[in-house]
């Protein structure tokens, strides 16, 4: 038995593949705020797809014919982020050997992106919030006040409201930024898109990479299911693109897991706990707990409720409480003739 994969390109808001209940909520809500001005801040882990959420806002609204225009403010070097967000005259600093328009006028119909926003350094922040305020700036080395039509959309790995009181992001901008907030779920939190999106992504690959996968064993997908992917939805891509081109078979099996898919664990154990100074949600850490154990349970006796529950020492009616809190659901499967 194994699971197969489409022929035909997934669809979806700007290609967010998933169907489980955290994935339809941030489709009702990019549904609600593609065609509003109001900022918005896409806070979630790395690799969990923050600027194909942006990117949904930006294509599905009004501004869509737009410019949407991107900007990585961790990778710019900070003397340069300046004149890259706002332009420089001729003559402004060294090697500005000619004028040069800015993100934030380039924009201009359409949505900015700010991603990794809590890389901004101070000055600049100073600078973003009036921005924000005015939609209106300067190049550098000039007077011209400029303004500009944009709606700006932010993104962060980290958590702003920590990094203003550690005293690194500036809280004005923070509430400046944060008018609709969005939370991109990391891939643990939404388990019953993993097959979806390696079928998703052995589709892309055999086009890419002239492959000719069929699908994954049940067996394979039961570790992708119990692997907690601390890297996300980018590194299920990354593994499926390894494990469909260096393939023996049609069909992706266990031998083409890595070495660490294939010995995770359902959790970690309490000595490997380790308790940060900042401390933890204790609630949290108990609830993902118990969610890997019945994960674990349930691919070990083929999702037999009656097994699953007698394996953990729980009452079927139990786990089936905690199987609807949790969204989990036995991946969905197809023969081959």
């Amino acid at each position: 038995m194994q699971t197969k994969i489409s022929g035909s390109e997934p669809k979806g808001i700007a290609r967010i593949i998933g169907s489980s209940k955290k994935i339809k909520s941030l489709f009702k809500l990019i549904d609600k705020v593609r065609d509003a001005d109001t900022t918005i801040l896409i806070q979630g882990e790395s690799g969990t797809g923050k600027e194909l959420i942006a990117k949904a806002i930006h294509f599905e609204g009004v501004r869509k014919n737009k410019p949407f225009v991107p900007v990585n403010c961790g990778a710019i070097p900070s003397e340069l982020l300046e004149s890259e967000l706002f332009g420089h005259e001729k003559g402004a600093f060294t090697h500005a050997i000619r004028s040069r328009q800015g993100r934030f006028e380039l924009a201009d119909g359409g949505t900015v992106f700010l991603d990794e926003i809590s890389e901004m350094p101070p000055m600049l922040q100073v600078k973003i919030l009036r921005v924000l305020q005015e939609r209106e700036f300067e190049r550098v080395g000039s007077t011209q006040t400029i303004t500009s039509d944009f709606r700006v959309i932010a993104a962060t790995n980290r958590t702003l409201e920590e990094e203003v009181k550690a005293g690194r992001f500036r809280e004005d901008l923070y509430y400046r930024l944060n008018v609709i907030p969005v939370e991109a779920p990391p891939l643990r939190e939404r388990q019953t898109d993993i097959h979806l999106l390696v079928n998703h992504f052995i589709d892309k690959f055999n086009r890419s990479k002239k492959g000719s996968i069929t699908g994954v064993s049940d067996e394979a997908l039961g570790f992708l299911l119990r692997y907690n992917w601390p890297g996300n939805v980018r590194e299920l891509e990354n593994i499926v693109e390894r494990m469909v081109i260096l393939a023996s078979e049609q069909v992706l099996g266990c031998d083409d897991l890595p070495e660490k898919i294939l010995d995770a664990k359902s959790g970690a154990s309490l000595q490997e706990i380790t308790i940060p100074d900042q401390g933890f949600v204790l609630s949290k850490i108990v609830a993902d707990y118990e969610r890997q154990l019945i994960i674990q349970a349930l691919n070990q006796t083929d999702w037999v409720k009656n097994q699953a529950a007698q394996l953990i020492n729980i009452n079927r009616t139990t786990l089936i409480e905690k199987m609807k809190r949790y969204e989990l659901v036995k991946p969905a499967v197809e023969f081959k003739n």
